[in-house]
């Protein structure tokens, strides 16, 4: 399993009339989580990009347990249960407040798909390749 957490300060311009966090950003807050889970296997989306594969999203559920406040640092935990073995790839996210307490968690899945083909693609070898060591697998998978 691979695991990752970064930390976001809920800004005021972000909260609802209530002073929570607004439902809709919950979803920015991970893919912030998924851009810093891919940056610290050593690529971006960016070289993800200019490699041939993107990665749009095709679905997303979302389960909103305790509000988030105006200047909470919240913990964004990005998880893969699963290395990938299809075209598609689920991120998990779970977000915590400063208390440890979790007030959010859902998934995404996203589609590896190749831009000048239009189609659906494998895991890319590089991502494969960053990932192996997490699910205990050999890198020539």
């Amino acid at each position: 399993m691979f695991t990752h957490e970064t930390k976001i300060r809920v800004r005021y311009g972000e909260t609802d009339q209530m002073g929570y966090l607004y439902y809709g950003y919950y979803a920015l807050y991970y893919e912030q989580g998924r851009g810093d889970a891919m940056r610290s296997l050593g690529f971006t989306y960016k070289e993800l990009e200019e490699q041939g594969t993107i990665m749009p999203v095709v679905s997303m559920q979302s389960e909103y347990l305790r509000p988030a406040y105006y200047d909470d640092l919240i913990t964004v935990k990005t998880i893969l249960k699963e290395l990938p073995d299809s075209y598609f790839v689920t991120f998990h996210s779970e977000l915590y407040n400063e208390a440890g307490k979790l007030i959010n968690k859902g998934s995404v899945t996203l589609a590896f798909f190749d831009p000048v083909t239009r189609k659906k693609t494998k895991l890319p070898e590089v991502l494969k390749e960053r990932l192996a060591p997490f699910f205990n697998i050999d890198e020539q998978v």
